[in-house]
Parts: C-alpha cells; structure tokens; sequence
C-alpha cells in the first residue's frame, strides 16, 4: 500500500490503523520492525496524534507491540493464526447470515443483489472496487441480521482478514462469486439453515489459500508446535 492509496477521513486513527494493518498483511511491514511516530506521520502529512492512537489500536489487536524508549514494533504472527480467525468469522458470520435470512427484506434483497452484480463486474475488469463491494456485500448481510452487537464483534473479527489479498489469489474471485450466489439464493428463499451453511463454507473456505499466500510471501510463518 503507497502513501498515494491513504485519503484522511474524519476518523483519522481508524483510518490510519487501517493503512498500518493492510502494510503488515502485504508485507511493506515484516515482524520485528519498527514503525516511527514522526516518520509514519511525516509521510501520511498528519499530526502525530492520531498515529499514535492508531498503534496503540494495532497493539491492542495483537499486530504490534510497544517497547520502552524503542516505539512499536511488528509481532509475528502463523498460519494458526489465521485459521483461528477464520473459523471465528465461519460461526460468527453464519449465525449473522441465518438470521438475515429470517429478516431480510425485498428492498435489502435488492440493494445485496445490485451490490453482487456490481462485484461480479469489478472481478471481471480486475478492478480494484472488488475490495470495497465484496465488504458492502457482507455488511449488507449482517445489517439485515438486525443484531448490532454480533455485526459489531464481526467487525473486529475482520480486522484480522486481510480483504485486500484475496481478489490477487488465484481462483478466489470465482469462487467467491459462485458462494455468494449461493448465500444470495439461501436469503431469497429464507431459508436459514442453508444461508448459515453458506456463509460459514464461504468464510472457511478461504483460510488455506489466504495462508498458503501470506507463507509464500513470507507475511506469516508455519506455526511449530513444541516437541
């Protein structure tokens, strides 16, 4: 991610912890180095105020930690890692799913069916805005559930998936579309056990190539068990 990529919004910490969180997944950050105040805010042409609140956010997530009189610096983290937040957004998110389809109304249907055909299109053109429609896609869903406090959790949980890595996976943009036809299909119908199982496949599904891509890249390490 450039510099070029980051737009300052009013919630400048949020944003900033977003750009820091999508250059540890992509690797401009490795483990073990070192991410400067003044630097990091030189750069973005920010105060140092709202990096710093970024980090410690980072921090509190478990992507960095803060050493004394040496600032932050990037922890490691494994392929169980990754499959420990993949199963998390599995349960959660289908639970989110079942009860959206319980609720779901014609006019969401309609928005969540535009917002597909709109994603399918992007994927198509390898255009960028896959990225932004793919998490339209899903919040659709999980604001139809009509639990803000599980879509609030669920929020978090994604914090951890690197949304930005999938569409460069092989394979992944088509298999995306054919299981969110499948979520779309199961919500139309109401059908709640179906629209769970959806969700939960689609969000598994992508632990192992997210994994095999992050080790490939050297992002994330084999975890080692202890012998």
């Amino acid at each position: 991610m450039s510099t070029a990529d980051f737009v300052p919004r009013p919630q400048l910490a949020e944003d900033v912890a977003r750009f820091v969180r999508t250059r540890i997944f992509n690797g401009t950050y490795p483990a073990g180095e070192y991410i400067r105040l003044d630097q990091l805010a030189a750069e973005l042409g920010i105060s140092v105020t709202p990096v710093r609140e970024a980090l410690f956010e980072l921090r509190g997530e478990g992507l960095l930690d803060q050493l004394p009189r040496r600032g932050f610096v990037v922890l490691p983290f494994t392929d169980r890692d990754i499959s420990d937040v993949s199963n998390l957004q599995a349960y959660v998110g289908g639970e989110l799913a079942a009860r959206a389809a319980v609720n779901i109304t014609d006019d969401e249907l309609a928005v969540l069916s535009s917002i597909h055909d709109e994603l399918v299109a992007a994927y198509a053109a390898d255009d960028s805005r896959a990225v932004r429609l793919n998490h339209e896609f899903h919040r659709a869903i999980n604001v139809a559930a009509q639990s803000p406090k599980l879509a609030q959790l669920m929020s978090q949980i994604t914090r951890y998936a690197p949304e930005s890595v999938f569409p460069t996976i092989d394979g992944w943009p088509a298999k995306s579309v054919a299981d969110h036809e499948r979520i779309l299909a199961a919500l139309t119908t109401h059908d709640e056990e179906q629209a769970r199982a959806a969700m939960s496949d689609h969000l598994a599904a992508g632990a192992g190539p997210l994994i095999e891509h992050l080790v490939k890249q050297g992002v994330a390490q084999r975890f080692q068990t202890m012998e």
